[in-house]
C-alpha cells in the first residue's frame, strides 16, 4: 500500500485481512453461480466466484446495512414532517487510481446490488463523461493532464449530482468514448430514478474539480457510502503498461481509434511510451490528487500483487 504523508497515532478505520473479511456472518444468499464473470471484469483483470464470495458477498451484506437505516431514516422523518414523498437514490462512490480496478468493482457491486431480494435499480455512471471535451482541453492547453482536477467540468457533474438528491425523475448524463477518447457530443446516459446509484472515478472523493477556493461544495458531499481502491504503485504502473499492451493489440487496432497511431510501435517503444505516460501524467495524478483522498473513504478495499482483494478497512462509527 502507499504510505501517507502524515501518521495518526490510532487509526479511523477497523482492518480485516482476507480471510477475516470473508468469515463474516449473517452473507446474503445470491446466486453467483449465475454471474457471467466476463462481462463484469475490466481488461486484464482476473476476477473468480471466489473473490465475489470472498470479498464482495460481505461488503454486500455491510450496504444492506447502510440501506435499511437509509430507507428507515426516510421513513421517520416523513412522519415527523408529515409529509411523503419518494426517496431520493442512495450514492456509493467509487475511487482509486487509473488500472487499480474501480471499473470492475463498480460492475460488480452493480450486479450484486441488483440481485437482492428488494429488485433494486442499481445504475452506474462513471465521471469520464463529466471531462471536458478535448477541444477545450486543447484550448486551455491542459489535454496532457486528462484526469487531473482541472480537466473535468466540475460545476455540470456537480449539478448532476444536486439533480439526483432533488429526487428528479428523469436525470441525464454524458457519455465519454474511450474509442474516442473523447465526451460523445450527441450522446447522452438516461436514468428514472434509481434506487441506487453508482459513481465511478479517480476524482470522486477529491475536494475540489477545478480548485477554486470559492468552491465550498464537492463531488463526495452527495456519497452515503464511499470506497477507495488501493494497491501499491508499482502493481499500479504494471497492470497500467500490462493494459496498455493489450489495448495495443486489441482495441488500437480500430482505424477509428484515437490510439490507432500506437498499433505499429515496436513493443520497445511501446513500453517507453507507456512508462512515460505513467510517470508523467499518471503517478503525478495519483500522488497530488487521488492517494490524499484515500483517507475520506468509508471502505478501503487493499489490493495485493495478483490483483486480488487482501485487506478490507472500514471507518469506524
Amino acid at each position: 500500500m502507499h504510505k501517507q504523508p502524515y501518521e495518526f497515532t490510532s487509526s479511523p478505520f477497523r482492518s480485516f485481512t482476507r480471510e477475516e473479511w470473508c468469515k463474516l456472518d449473517e452473507h446474503p444468499m445470491l446466486p453467483i453461480a449465475e454471474i457471467d464473470l466476463s462481462g463484469l471484469q475490466s481488461l486484464n483483470e482476473p476476477l473468480t466466484i471466489s473473490e465475489i464470495e470472498d470479498i464482495y458477498i460481505p461488503m454486500i451484506h455491510l450496504l444492506q446495512i447502510h440501506l435499511t437505516h437509509y430507507h428507515r431514516l426516510h421513513k421517520e422523518r416523513e412522519l415527523f414532517f408529515d409529509n411523503q414523498s419518494h426517496q431520493v437514490p442512495y450514492i456509493i462512490g467509487i475511487a482509486g487510481s487509473v488500472a487499480v480496478g474501480k471499473s470492475t468493482t463498480a460492475r460488480v457491486l452493480q450486479k450484486l446490488l441488483s440481485m437482492l431480494p428488494q429488485k433494486l435499480n442499481v445504475e452506474l455512471i462513471t465521471t469520464d463523461g463529466f471531462l471536458l471535451p478535448n477541444t477545450e482541453l486543447k484550448h486551455r492547453g491542459i489535454l496532457n493532464k486528462k484526469g487531473f482536477p482541472e480537466s473535468y467540468d466540475a460545476k455540470r457533474l456537480l449539478g448532476f449530482l444536486a439533480g439526483v438528491k432533488s429526487g428528479k425523475e428523469v436525470l441525464e448524463a454524458p457519455v465519454y468514448s474511450h474509442l474516442y477518447y473523447d465526451v460523445m457530443p450527441n450522446e447522452t446516459q438516461i436514468f428514472e430514478r434509481p434506487d441506487i446509484l453508482i459513481v465511478e472515478g479517480i476524482n470522486v472523493l477529491q475536494v475540489s474539480l477545478d480548485k477554486k477556493p470559492r468552491r465550498r461544495l464537492f463531488v463526495s458531499d452527495f456519497f452515503d457510502f464511499s470506497i477507495y481502491v488501493d494497491a501499491h504503485e508499482k502493481n499500479l504502473r504494471k497492470w497500467y503498461i500490462e493494459r496498455f499492451q493489450t489495448l495495443q493489440q486489441t482495441a488500437f487496432q480500430n482505424p477509428v481509434s484515437y490510439f490507432h497511431q500506437y498499433v505499429s510501435l515496436p513493443e520497445e517503444e511501446l513500453l517507453r511510451l507507456a512508462n512515460t505516460v505513467w510517470e508523467e501524467i499518471n503517478l503525478p495524478n495519483l500522488e497530488q490528487n487521488i492517494l490524499p483522498t484515500r483517507l475520506r473513504a468509508d471502505l478501503i478495499l487493499e489490493k495485493g500483487d495478483n490483483h486480488f482483494s487482501r485487506n478490507v478497512r472500514i471507518r469506524k462509527i
